[in-house]
């Protein structure tokens, strides 16, 4: 103890309040951390807010639902016997004014609707119980059909009076995705639209508040217990909104592993400034050894120093991860599903300072232990260069660094396998520079002599005594490949939006067309458009319940892939194989196929239930238990934007159940208002959709996705920027030896900077293309693995945004030489 109570004397003597020296690892750390406690922070918020609010957001404390059916006198006993029951239904239709036709969200509700919170209106009054003939709609619907309270609009065969804007709807976010703005009516107005008919697709949803005490989860089993094959979806409020809640979790750990991959990236430039830091202390090192210290001693107050720095940009980083929470909130506004509360979020905050500290230990450990190792007459020689300490000595606190900041990642993510790939992948690249580093510092020492003295400088300063060029090969190489992954990644994400989608897609959707009407729905759309084409499909919806041996309700956590499990899923009948689609295994069944009813299975869903031709797949349909046989895999081209199903049956499996159509409409440009108005008044219960507004929401959500990976990575730039200062910083010492040196035998200013130029242009250039293979591996991989899109980047932006990164990286180098020109030969040779 008391070795290191002296160390901590000299250390704080030493320590300069301006960290003069140590700037580069303060700004590292507080960079990496404050980006990891801002994510961590604003996610964890996010969940708590979705929590806390469950009750409200879902309307009741559970919920029941089910496809295309009313719940049985039986099942309503028995969630009145729960507590407080709620009954609404949603359904997609048209609302109408006139010329003007929007595709809305109809919800209908009971008097006792809501449960949770409050259903106000523009001015904040709030609404009460609706009349049969009341509608009340929110500010997108009265902006797009120009009405406004007072006005009439017709919902399917009936006309509604408006009363009221809506303001706040308590479930909205509990409700999921829709395809129009919502317009809320009584359940006795829902019957006079004439919209709900058999075979109609819409959803009935039961709330239940419960007694104070009572638990959800015993609520649920309980009810489903009695009801398996209901084909009811249950609900929590602890989970009230698990879409939304699901996509926050996995793009919050998506991007801490962006911003753990930046934290990682800048503690290469932590051990760079280290590095640079230890050797202008050369001096200070010497003395202490000629007065007795021992390396032990050396290592203690250097190692302190350093803690103290580190503590205190980890500190700094962590209150502004804090402080930036509300900031995003602000700034993101209505892209965020809910706005969180300001919270200190404690267990992000203790990750993100792990994080730091480790990622510290990992990178300074190495310089810090090979502080005492040069004998004290090399230190006060001065000479560049130093004698490494053993690797027995330093591997230890790098391995067992590393091992953790992996465990604490496996331990905290919500899919692991996807961040050991993400962490594996980092960890290659970098491998990959370091060794390509080597190369290029041996293969410049095996190059010929150039007969041109700069060329051949230049050259030489790539292989000399003390070059750091393997460490400037991973910082320039980092920088460039997240210059071309970012680039790639934006520009074929944009080019599938903007241009794959809108050459597939129809241009208009229609959901519940009459089967006997299908003749007459053909010829109206032909009558406005001659070359229009319509594709129908029978449309129903049902709920896988088991498979092969396995029963859905008696999983405790769904298969990987197995989204299909999740609630209700769209069912279809098909004599011929359906356009788009591909077999794989198995065979089709022939068109007048009459034998046990038979289903044809996506080949993903196949492969991640581990299902085989023959299995048994359970569904209900329309309340009714049913079961059929795999006859076949498919590979679904989902890009088409048609209607492709999970799940194709044989007619024979589902087609006695009452059911519509739903269609595809194709059509030249301009021709969607005349289609949908001439439908419309002969098919009040049809929902018409064009699909430019969907592909709107598309784009926003995309937009807002790339907007996020993008500032993310933004701060992976920022990290490799950080790692090239530090490098720069390492070789300073180096740099001034050789340009003392250069300008005593006669060099200019100039001709050294153009030395170091040429130096900075070589590797440039090489990196250049090793940066364009690593960048444009990575990219095709998140866009095609993990965005399912077609490989679209725009090469020439690509390219023009390397160049670009290319010469911001060269800037900066020659930036960083600038002040080593400014040194006195006269004054750096007495040091010598």
């Amino acid at each position: 103890m008391s070795d290191w109570r002296l160390a901590w004397r000299l250390a704080r003597r030493e320590l300069d309040l301006r960290f003069r020296g140590l700037r580069l690892l303060l700004a590292c750390l507080f960079l990496g951390v404050g980006a990891l406690a801002a994510i961590g922070s604003l996610t964890h918020a996010i969940d708590d807010e979705l929590t806390s609010r469950g009750s409200a957001i879902l309307g009741g404390d559970v919920e029941f639902a089910a496809s295309q059916r009313s719940a049985t006198s039986a099942e309503r006993r028995a969630m009145t016997r729960l507590g407080t029951v709620s009954e609404t239904i949603r359904m997609q239709s048209m609302a109408v004014r006139g010329l003007n036709s929007v595709p809305i969200e109809l919800k209908g509700v009971d008097t006792a609707y809501p449960l949770y919170g409050a259903l106000t209106l523009r001015g904040g009054t709030a609404a009460g119980p609706l009349d049969a003939n009341t509608v009340l709609i929110v500010p997108a619907l009265a902006e797009r059909l120009g009405v406004r309270s007072g006005d009439g609009i017709r919902l399917g065969i009936a006309v509604f009076k408006i009363g009221g804007i809506v303001e706040s709807e308590p479930d909205r976010l509990g409700e999921g995705f829709t395809l129009g703005p919502v317009a809320i009516v009584s359940l006795q107005g829902i019957a006079r639209t004439g919209l709900v008919q058999p075979g109609s697709l819409y959803e009935s949803k039961y709330r239940v508040r419960l007694p104070a005490g009572a638990s959800p989860s015993a609520a649920t089993d309980r009810f489903k217990a009695g009801f398996a094959t209901g084909g009811w979806e249950a609900k929590t409020r602890d989970r009230a909104a698990p879409g939304a809640e699901r996509f926050v979790d996995r793009m919050g750990q998506f991007l801490v592993l962006v911003g753990l991959s930046a934290l990682v990236i800048a503690g290469i430039g932590v051990g760079n400034g280290v590095s640079s830091y230890l050797a202008a202390r050369r001096g200070s090192i010497a003395a202490l050894k000629v007065l007795g210290a021992t390396s032990g001693i050396i290592a203690r107050i250097y190692v302190l120093q350093v803690a103290v720095v580190a503590a205190m940009g980890v500190a700094a980083g962590l209150v502004a991860g804090v402080l930036a929470v509300p900031l995003i909130v602000w700034i993101a506004g209505d892209v965020l599903p809910v706005a969180p509360r300001f919270t200190i979020q404690t267990v992000p905050l203790l990750l993100a300072a792990a994080y730091g500290m480790l990622i510290a230990l990992a990178c300074t450990a190495p310089p810090l232990i090979d502080a005492g190792n040069i004998p004290a007459a090399g230190l006060l020689r001065g000479v560049p260069g130093e004698r490494r300490a053993p690797y027995s000595k330093t591997l230890p606190w790098v391995v067992g660094a590393g091992v953790t900041i992996v465990a604490l990642t496996l331990a905290t993510a919500e899919q692991p396998g996807l961040s050991a790939g993400f962490l594996a992948a980092v960890a290659g690249v970098l491998v990959i520079l370091a060794m390509f580093g080597l190369g290029v510092r041996r293969a410049a020492a095996l190059l010929p002599r150039s007969s041109r003295p700069l060329l051949r400088l230049a050259v030489a300063g790539l292989h000399r005594p003390g070059a750091r060029t393997a460490t400037l090969v991973v910082a320039l190489g980092l920088g460039l490949t997240l210059f071309v992954l970012l680039a790639a990644i934006r520009t074929s994400i944009d080019a599938n939006v903007a241009q794959t989608v809108p050459k597939r897609a129809p241009a208009l959707f229609a959901l519940d067309v009459p089967p006997d009407r299908e003749g007459d729905f053909r010829r109206t759309i032909e009558s406005m458009a001659t070359r229009s084409l319509v594709r129908t499909v029978p449309a129903m919806r049902g709920t896988i319940t088991g498979y092969a041996k396995t029963r859905v309700a008696d999983l405790k956590t769904l298969p990987e892939g197995a989204w299909a499990l999740r609630g209700e899923r769209g069912l279809t009948y098909s004599a011929v194989l359906p356009k788009g689609s591909s077999l794989t295994a198995g065979h089709w069944w022939p068109r007048s196929y009459a034998g046990p009813p038979l289903v044809s299975i996506d080949e993903r869903l196949a492969k991640a239930l581990d299902l085989k031709i023959g299995d048994p797949l359970s569904y209900t349909l329309l309340g009714i238990e049913r079961t059929a046989t795999i006859a076949s895999f498919r590979r679904i081209s989902w890009d088409t934007l048609g209607f492709n199903f999970v799940m194709v049956f044989s007619p024979n499996a589902i087609q006695d159940a009452p059911h519509n159509l739903a269609a595809t409409i194709d059509l030249d440009p301009g021709q969607e208002g005349r289609v949908m108005r001439a439908l419309l008044p002969r098919f009040p219960s049809v929902s018409v959709i064009e699909v430019r507004g969907v592909l709107g929401q598309v784009r926003m959500i995309v937009s807002q996705m790339a907007a996020a990976i993008t500032a993310a990575a933004s701060v992976a730039i920022l990290a490799g920027i950080a790692v090239l200062i530090g490098a720069i910083a390492a070789a300073r010492e180096a740099r001034t030896y050789d340009s003392v040196i250069l300008r005593t035998l006669g060099a200019t200013r100039r001709q050294v900077l153009a030395v170091q130029a040429l130096e900075y242009a070589f590797l440039s250039v090489i990196l250049s293309v090793v940066a364009l293979l690593l960048g444009l591996s990575g990219a095709w991989y998140v866009v095609t693995q993990v965005f399912s899109f077609e490989w679209l980047p725009d090469y020439g932006t690509v390219v023009a945004t390397l160049l670009a990164g290319a010469g911001l990286t060269m800037a900066i180098g020659l930036a960083g030489a600038w002040p080593i020109l400014s040194t006195r030969p006269a004054r750096a040779l007495r040091q010598l």
